[in-house]
């Protein structure tokens, strides 16, 4: 059973097993998360967003429409998701971009990702990067654009060039 905090709005009901949601959290009806995750507090998801198994989302995080975090990825404090390429007050796209963090990746504290891409399997991300392309599985990027600066290995071991 899902452990949802007393100070948390959550609308849906498709929460997996030993899932915490933690205080001044807001999660859509749609949404769907699932078994052992850790929602940390300050963290808002849309309704067409699917999480998988095993994910943290830290303090801070906006997960929009359109956002896939596949199992076991780690989102550091105050990732930024986008959704909406070209963004307009009161005007919304027929349909928002998709995003998907694949398998195993982790995203550092600060970066922003753009909508439209996705990040591959074990790939790191790091803090205060923003990402405008898309990242292949087990590498690392950061930078302003985030550029390839690595690979990683499964067990966490970083080559840089």
């Amino acid at each position: 059973m899902a452990k949802i905090h007393s100070l948390a709005d959550v609308q849906t009901e498709n929460i997996g097993e030993s899932t915490f949601v933690w205080q001044f959290c807001v999660i859509l009806k749609d949404a769907v998360i699932g078994d052992n995750c850790n929602i940390n507090c300050h963290v808002l998801i849309e309704n067409d967003v699917k999480i998988g198994n095993n994910v943290t989302i830290k303090p801070g995080v906006q997960i929009w429409d359109g956002v896939t975090l596949e199992d076991n990825v780690f989102i550091g404090p105050n990732v930024t998701f986008t959704n909406d390429l070209v963004p307009r007050s009161k005007q919304y796209p027929e349909a928002f971009a998709k995003t998907l963090v694949k398998k195993g990746a982790s995203i550092g504290a600060n970066a922003t990702i753009v909508a439209g891409n996705t990040i591959g399997e074990n790939a790191l991300i790091g803090a205060g990067s923003v990402v405008t392309k898309d990242v292949p599985a087990n590498t690392v990027w950061f930078g302003n654009p985030a550029k390839q600066k690595g690979i990683i290995s499964h067990d966490g071991k970083i080559t840089y060039f």
